[in-house]
């Protein structure tokens, strides 16, 4: 399991994005981290993939402290999807898949390419194999990036909040796509999106002002929220 103890960090303008943040996030396949804007989701989010350093409190996996743990070893268990989504431009979407596996794995590109390939196969999208990022949809590249992440095979995947360039629709079967591959790995979803989190989630965190406000399942935090402030 991965956990969360007595978080706190603050920025070096003076501005404490997280204060004493403790929680559980159990392998339990989909959960969500919800907030508004500032709420110190993505200050959260950039801790657990030990992007930002803590002034105090410590993350753990299965008892081991992420900050103690060697860096590749942490980048095979815990992957990001960031809202930015980072992929490659010159690269295809076969060669972004390939580059980690190759380059921190130490596969042999040859299997890794093949990998790559079935994975892409398997989740349906193997026709982007060979175009460019700027050749595919924001849809299709949020997809990519996914498949990216999950050709490492993480514990976690955390996504940043995936539906912030999707319409509606696309929003509705990026979140299908998300239960079918749910077997795959544990995915933190990290959003202000109640309406996208509230039919997949298992459960749910939410934090305001940098607290943890509630905790439980979406239909709990759905019920505290209505859902009047927090539709896109």
């Amino acid at each position: 399991m991965l956990k969360i103890k007595d978080l706190t960090y603050s920025y070096s303008q003076g501005a404490t994005a997280l204060i004493d943040i403790s929680m559980g996030l159990p392998r339990e396949h989909i959960l969500a981290i919800l907030g508004r804007s500032g709420s110190g989701k993505t200050t959260l989010l950039k801790c657990i993939g030990r992007f930002l350093t803590l002034q105090k409190g410590d993350i753990t996996l299965d008892g081991e402290s992420i900050y103690k743990m060697e860096r590749k070893k942490l980048r095979h268990l815990i992957g990001i999807v960031f809202q930015q989504l980072y992929l490659f431009p010159h690269l295809t979407i076969l060669e972004n898949m390939c580059l980690a596996p190759v380059k921190v794995l130490k596969r042999n590109e040859s299997s890794a390419k093949k990998e790559a390939k079935e994975m892409l196969n398997k989740l349906g999208i193997k026709n982007l194999a060979d175009r460019y990022p700027s050749q595919i949809s924001g849809g299709q590249a949020q997809r990519a990036a996914i498949a990216r992440a999950l050709i490492m095979k993480p514990q976690y995947l955390l996504l940043d909040e995936p539906t912030s360039a999707l319409d509606l629709n696309t929003s509705k079967e990026l979140g299908e796509w998300l239960l079918e591959l749910k077997a795959e790995t544990t995915f933190v979803v990290v959003t202000h999106d109640v309406l996208f989190t509230k039919n997949i989630a298992n459960s749910g965190f939410l934090l305001s002002e940098g607290k943890l406000k509630t905790k439980g399942n979406m239909k709990h935090i759905v019920d505290i929220l209505g859902l009047g402030d927090y539709q896109r």
